[in-house]
């Protein structure tokens, strides 16, 4: 089936429907709750559960292995091939599916704040809070340039489609399935919104470098002289609360593009984790969720309509999606100058890791690529103890392209800017989790506060002999020993063995990237 039999049979389907078309939250929220798909909180955002997928189902997810990627793409499984046949008829089948549904909803947008780069999207839903999740997370096109949209990318939702794995050729019921030369996203089987916002990043991260723009799985602000900082880190590390600073303008929370004019959002919105969320201590977040928010799997008061952070009956992956104007010190349009600091956090629960480390560019690109961080004990079963996790490039599930392209992309820009890299670690101090306390938050703020401020970019370092990292002997508001980690250590030996433990880990996972240059190699952490 061809590019225009696709778009053409979409058409019919909307033109059979009472298509909805860019309707207003207020108008979608009304839909929505005449669908009964949720009800309205207290603050006037609208909550929505999402039945047994209350996350990202990444063992559904495919790619379709078409003749223009094939050779592109690091197949594996993450980026599972899927034939073009399979997809093709399950896409007729979805189209059918949607054609006997009495209302569709349509919304068009951009991924990308930077007017030269973005990607018109267009997002077709079965579910009226679907489409608001997609009014509320990607940009939102002004009346002029919605009169002359062109679509170059396409979301087909069908959350009540189940597909049948013995016929359809998927894993399970739930498929989200990428046709580049299609340049459609077809989901069904999940009503998890997540995975909208997901698989658009995914077809960023492989059009973008296409381009000679760097794609990124970071936060970023900006400070008040114009300073440029990224915050890399996985889930736990601290990468929105580090990077949510009021005395700094927030560029995004998320999903980053970095080109030859310099940094910008791909996002028009956020889609803030919300467990144990409380007005003390996250005030932005939790003050962003109202009229024409989202909210995702929150227990809400039956009486009050007040949500209760605190219960996770549903799920530990509740999510509050409200648009960045929502943020008081978001820049909008969300685009600015190049970085000047790069900030790779870890929550080390090994308690080895310094607090901070200065970065070589061949460090850089290593630990990039290694993206490390820990599981702690209770957080998954079979988990009785602290285990080190890696995923590439902070954002492994979102590559579709080799890691090492990504990681180039980022040793190129450190020399072409003069870029400082730091790692920070925000997990242990004096000994491993259960041992050791987690790391002294105001002394993690004043040395991220020391990095962007350029004081700590000539600071005298020591290297450590298990890490090869450089280690700031000084930094304004934190003691001296807090920055040696052997030094918070009571027993001394037992420090080094658990040193070389986390470095063997770190070896261990670099083994997969058999085509690095043998500097970047040598840059990571040696074992004994």
């Amino acid at each position: 089936m061809s590019t225009l039999q696709f778009e053409t049979e979409l058409e019919r389907i909307m033109k059979q429907n009472h298509v909805h078309n860019n309707l207003p939250a207020a108008r979608l929220m009304e839909k929505a709750l005449e669908r009964n798909e949720g009800l309205i909180t207290s603050t006037g955002a609208f909550r929505a559960t999402t039945g047994k997928y209350t996350g990202r189902s990444p063992k559904d997810k495919f790619i379709v292995n078409e003749r223009s990627v094939q050779d592109k793409v690091d197949w594996g499984t993450v980026n599972q091939p899927i034939q073009s046949d399979v997809f093709e008829n399950l896409y007729i089948k979805v189209l059918d599916y949607l054609g006997q549904k009495e209302e569709l909803f349509v919304r068009d947008a951009y991924a990308g704040a930077d007017q030269q780069h973005r990607l018109p999207i267009r997002i077709v839903n079965e579910f009226a809070w679907h489409n608001l999740f997609a009014k509320q997370l990607f940009i939102r096109p002004n009346q002029d340039e919605l009169e002359t949209f062109i679509p170059e990318f396409t979301i087909v939702s069908a959350p009540g489609f189940k597909a049948d794995p013995a016929v359809d050729g998927t894993n399970s019921e739930t498929f989200i399935i990428v046709s580049f030369e299609k340049r459609t996203v077809l989901i069904g089987g999940t009503e998890y919104a997540g995975e909208m916002k997901k698989s658009i990043f995914s077809v960023m991260n492989y059009l973008l470098p296409e381009k000679d723009i760097f794609s990124m799985h970071c936060s970023a602000n900006v400070g008040r002289e114009g300073d440029v900082a990224l915050f890399f880190g996985l889930s736990g590390t601290g990468k929105t609360t580090l990077s949510a600073d009021t005395n700094r303008n927030l560029i995004g929370d998320d999903e980053h593009g970095w080109s030859s004019n310099g940094v910008f959002n791909i996002e028009g919105g956020c889609y803030a984790k919300c467990v144990n969320l409380s007005e003390e201590k996250e005030p932005q977040i939790f003050n962003a969720i109202r009229f024409g928010s989202v909210l995702e799997n929150v227990v809400i008061d039956e009486e009050s309509r007040e949500a209760d952070y605190d219960d996770i009956s549903y799920t530990e992956n509740t999510r509050a999606a409200y648009p960045l104007e929502a943020i008081p010190n978001a820049m909008i349009p969300s685009v600015s100058s190049h970085p000047n600091t790069i900030i790779f956090l870890t929550a080390d629960a090994f308690g080895v890791l310094p607090p901070i480390s200065k970065l070589t560019k061949e460090q850089a690109m290593y630990h990039f690529l290694s993206g490390y961080t820990s599981k702690l004990a209770g957080t998954e079963r079979g988990i009785t103890e602290p285990t080190a996790t890696f995923s590439t490039c902070f954002g492994a599930p979102f590559l579709p392209l080799p890691a090492y392209r990504y990681a180039e992309m980022l040793g190129e820009r450190i020399n072409q800017h003069d870029v400082d890299v730091y790692l920070v670690n925000t997990g242990w101090s004096g000994g491993p989790y259960g041992i050791g306390k987690r790391m002294n938050l105001t002394y993690t703020r004043a040395m991220v506060q020391a990095a962007l401020q350029g004081e700590l970019a000539s600071a005298e370092t020591e290297t450590d002999p298990h890490f090869g990292l450089h280690v700031p002997l000084h930094c304004p508001g934190v003691p001296d020993e807090v920055l040696l980690p052997r030094q918070t250590w009571m027993d001394k030996e037992a420090y080094d063995a658990k040193a070389q433990e986390l470095a063997q880990a770190f070896e261990a996972n670099f083994k997969k990237f058999d085509n690095v240059n043998a500097k970047i190699r040598e840059a990571g952490p040696q074992t004994k």
